[in-house]
């Protein structure tokens, strides 16, 4: 029988973010490894278009600097994370206010000492009308009780009903909030880990917190980071992205989403990230492509996504996925100062949350130009530049008529769905010689796929009995 014509200690078939963090594993312990990818680019789902100068993020999640695997996983050095503004922007009832500052390393008396700062502190002001927004969809006169949902009435799908009160509109419920995001930092993750699992909505209505603090910042916050307005997702989950918030500050990489991963592939050794090979099978000991013949190896790492991933190996389980939208403007000019994320504590509109991305990373605008990006969670309305644009106006305070439209990214299967109940590490071995990993085995964050990706190496090696010692590195941050 003719010889296959190439080989490799593991082949991974998928470029994304889980597969390359793993490549690195395996290649610092002396693995030959091959990683496989469809597409003409590595990074999967963290893909960033360029459109006339302007950078814009396909998906565009939100990562925080306190992630661990940002600073453990090999390769990630040189990532340069620029840091939004230290606590948010939050809409309701026709203003802004700022909360929540998070205090380093989950400190209370720091919480609380940021909190009573920001209660203290004027609310932010919103831009002045100088033009008619002819972009924004008419409505009536409000009045006090206008815009309240009428008895026995139901939402539609881009309309819900908006919170009852300014949310954290004392000093009292600045402190509570403190207090509360302070104590999730200071949990130990295992401590967390250990609480009764609920769905997220339920488990924030059970802690006895003021309903304008759950509506009026964590519900619309953790539906940001979870990509989940139905806040559906475990409790374990949620709070384990309230720890990270709480301990860090939210970030964007630097240059776009596309930064990270081609950075991890920049850094492993040439050759060993192949684009433009489609898988059509696998097997323990054998990889079979569709134009390149056959690869043989001592195991298989799937590192592709959910549902790419059981195509291969039917049996595997494919989750329910969060859509995500994502809508990108450029405009005249900033229609907010500083690098701040806007949140939409109302829910009146499609939009969940929006910034200036150009002023949290001027690297993703050209010169002079100004870029605002806003997220839709959940599937899209069909009038989605009508109804965007109008709702942008009311949230900014400003006419959104001169707005040009950059590009719309739909994503139906954005984020792998996490319902309780929910294995945040859910197995990566398969049986010795085939592997899987990604975000749909531990968390549907970055974090999570850059975990999973260090725990299937860390299976292959014991399989192969390779020893390999902790990587240690330092994560830059811009100022």
């Amino acid at each position: 029988m003719p010889e296959p014509a190439h080989h490799a200690d593991v082949v991974i078939v998928g470029a994304g973010v889980s597969g390359l963090s793993a490549a690195h594993q395996l290649i610092r312990a002396g693995v030959r490894t091959v990683v496989l990818e469809a597409a003409p680019y590595a990074g999967g789902r963290m893909s960033t278009e360029k459109v006339d100068g302007f950078r814009l993020d396909r998906i565009g999640q939100l990562l925080t600097t306190s992630y661990p695997e940002l600073r453990q996983t090999p390769g990630l050095d040189a990532l340069v994370l620029r840091p939004f503004a230290p606590g948010l922007l939050v809409h309701s009832d026709g203003r802004h206010h700022r909360a929540a500052v998070p205090a380093p390393g989950g400190s209370t008396r720091g919480a609380l000492s940021a909190a009573r700062a920001l209660a203290s502190a004027p609310r932010v002001p919103r831009p002045s009308r100088a033009a008619p927004r002819t972009a924004r969809a008419p409505r009536a006169p409000r009045t006090a009780r206008a815009s309240r949902q009428a008895p026995g009435t139901t939402p539609g799908p881009t309309t819900r009903p908006p919170s009852r009160t300014a949310p954290l509109s004392s000093a009292l419920d600045h402190a509570r909030l403190g207090a509360a995001l302070a104590r999730v930092g200071a949990t130990p993750v295992r401590k967390l880990l250990a609480r009764p699992e609920l769905p997220a909505a339920q488990a924030l209505a059970a802690r006895g917190l003021p309903a304008r603090t759950v509506d009026g910042f964590l519900r619309p916050l953790l539906a940001a980071l979870l990509c989940d307005p139905g806040l559906t997702t475990s409790s374990r989950c949620a709070d384990l992205a309230l720890h990270a918030f709480a301990r860090g500050g939210l970030c964007l990489p630097e240059g776009g989403a596309e930064a990270l991963p081609e950075l991890l592939a920049a850094t492993l050794p040439p050759g060993t990230v192949r684009t433009g090979v489609r898988v059509t099978s696998v097997a323990a000991n054998r990889v079979t492509t569709a134009e390149h013949g056959e690869l043989t190896c001592a195991g298989v790492l799937l590192a592709t996504g959910a549902r790419a991933a059981a195509e291969l190996l039917p049996g595997l389980r494919v989750p329910s996925f969060h859509p995500v939208t994502v809508v990108h403007h450029a405009v005249p000019e900033p229609p907010l100062a500083g690098p701040a994320l806007l949140l939409d504590a109302d829910r009146r509109g499609p939009v969940a949350h929006t910034a200036v991305i150009s002023n949290v990373d001027p690297t993703r605008a050209p010169a002079g130009r100004t870029l605002v990006s806003s997220t839709v969670l959940g599937p899209p309305p069909e009038d989605l530049d009508r109804t965007v644009l109008a709702h942008l106006a009311e949230l900014y305070g400003t006419p959104t008529d001169r707005w040009e439209p950059l590009a719309v990214h739909h994503t139906r299967e954005a984020v792998p769905a996490m319902p309780p109940p929910h294995d945040l590490r859910r197995p990566v071995r398969l049986l010795s010689g085939l592997y899987v990993c990604g975000d749909h085995r531990d968390t549907s964050t970055v974090q999570g796929a850059l975990h999973s990706g260090r725990r299937a190496a860390a299976a292959v090696l014991a399989d192969l009995g390779v020893n390999l010692a902790p990587a240690e590195g330092r994560l830059p941050a811009a100022a």
